[in-house]
C-alpha cells in the first residue's frame, strides 16, 4: 500500500493537500468514516474487480452494494473480485488502502451512481490509514474515470 504512489498522482492535480492521514484504521467503510468524522455513505469504497481483459476499479458510495445484475449487464460478465493476495500486485495499492491514485497502467477506474448524491466524498489515498476529501468533479478528475455506472444496490 503506498502513500508514495497516490500522493505524486493527486499532486498532479493540486489535490495532494487534501490527505488526511491517521493514527487509526481507515481500512473499512466504518472505520474510515470514524477516521474521518463523517457518515458511512460518504466514504468512496474503491471495489476491485476482475473483468476477461484484466482489472478494473469500481467506486462506489460506502453504504452501497454491487448488484450483480446490473454488474452482468454493464460488463458482460459475473461479478469476481480480485482475490486478497493478487489486489496489490495487480492495482498497484493493497487491501485497506485501494483506491484510484497511482495506479497500475491501464486500469479503467468507473465511478458509481451510488457517488451523485454528494457534494463532497471520502475514498483512500492509498494507505489502511487515509482519505483524501473531494468534491465529485475532483474525483472524476483526479480518478480519470472512464465514465459512469449504476451496478450498485441498496444505498440512499
Amino acid at each position: 500500500m503506498s502513500l508514495d504512489r497516490a500522493m505524486p498522482h493527486l499532486s498532479r492535480f493540486g489535490l495532494e493537500d487534501r490527505v488526511k492521514l491517521f493514527d487509526v484504521s481507515s481500512a473499512t467503510v466504518e472505520l474510515a468514516a470514524q477516521a474521518v468524522g463523517c457518515q458511512p455513505e460518504r466514504i468512496a469504497k474503491t471495489l476491485s474487480f476482475l473483468l476477461p481483459e484484466g482489472p478494473v476499479l469500481i467506486l462506489a458510495a460506502g453504504d452501497a452494494r454491487i448488484d450483480n445484475g446490473k454488474y452482468k449487464a454493464r460488463f458482460h460478465t459475473k461479478a469476481r473480485m480480485i482475490p486478497h493476495d493478487e489486489v496489490e500486485p495487480l492495482i498497484g495499492h493493497g487491501v485497506g488502502g485501494v483506491c484510484p491514485f497511482g495506479v497500475n497502467e491501464g486500469i479503467p477506474v468507473y465511478l458509481d451512481e451510488s457517488l451523485r448524491r454528494f457534494d463532497v466524498v471520502y475514498p483512500a489515498a492509498g494507505t489502511p490509514n487515509s482519505a483524501v476529501e473531494l468534491s465529485l468533479e475532483e474525483l472524476e478528475r483526479a480518478s480519470q474515470a472512464s465514465g459512469w455506472v449504476d451496478v450498485c444496490k441498496d444505498w440512499g
